[in-house]
């Protein structure tokens, strides 16, 4: 299924780049829609019911986004979405487009554990270390793990940079049994 919803996701990023439609905007925009159809019971069984007829649902989403001040595409993206039953995936067409608007513009998510929190400058100089290894630019989240005992771990994808003392205790752990 998450194949699918990426094509659609893809396909909608096309239309952003194509149209030179600003990315945060139409991101911001699309996730309050999903958010409203996803916080909406009522809302989602109307849009995903195949009972009910495709122009109320359409008038409906018209209403919508009228009422939301949304763009013609945007409206048009979650027509097709009513129009293959897809709708109700709205969260996760959201975050594979954000992924997918981000890839195209070079941007890595980061998220970053530390033991404290981290000053301003340690942050700045994470992130351009972090863009000096990814070749992106980077969009950090940060929290504070108390589980760590210093340092910190990076997730970037699917790759972890730990930097934690207990990263490096278990490491040399490691060298210590090997030899």
């Amino acid at each position: 299924m998450a194949a699918v919803l990426a094509r659609y996701a893809r396909a909608f990023a096309d239309v952003v780049v194509e149209h030179k439609l600003k990315p945060e905007q139409t991101t911001e925009e699309l996730s309050q829609v999903a958010a409203l159809i996803d916080g909406n019971r009522e809302l989602r069984n109307v849009l995903e019911n195949p009972a009910v007829a495709r122009g109320q649902k359409l008038g409906l989403l018209d209403a919508i986004m009228q009422r939301m001040g949304g763009a013609k595409l945007m409206r048009n993206f979650l027509g097709v979405l009513i129009d293959h039953r897809r709708i109700g995936s709205i969260g996760e067409v959201v975050e594979l487009f954000k992924s997918e608007l981000d890839r195209r513009m070079g941007i890595a998510e980061a998220r970053i554990s530390s033991a404290r929190e981290l000053t301003a400058a340690e942050r700045k100089s994470l992130e351009q270390q972090l863009a000096a290894i990814t070749g992106k630019i980077v969009r950090a989240t940060y929290s504070e793990d108390a589980a760590l005992l210093g340092g910190v771990t990076v997730r970037v994808g699917s790759t972890i940079y730990d930097g934690s003392v207990q990263g490096r205790l278990e490491r040399m752990r490691a060298e210590i049994a090997a030899e």
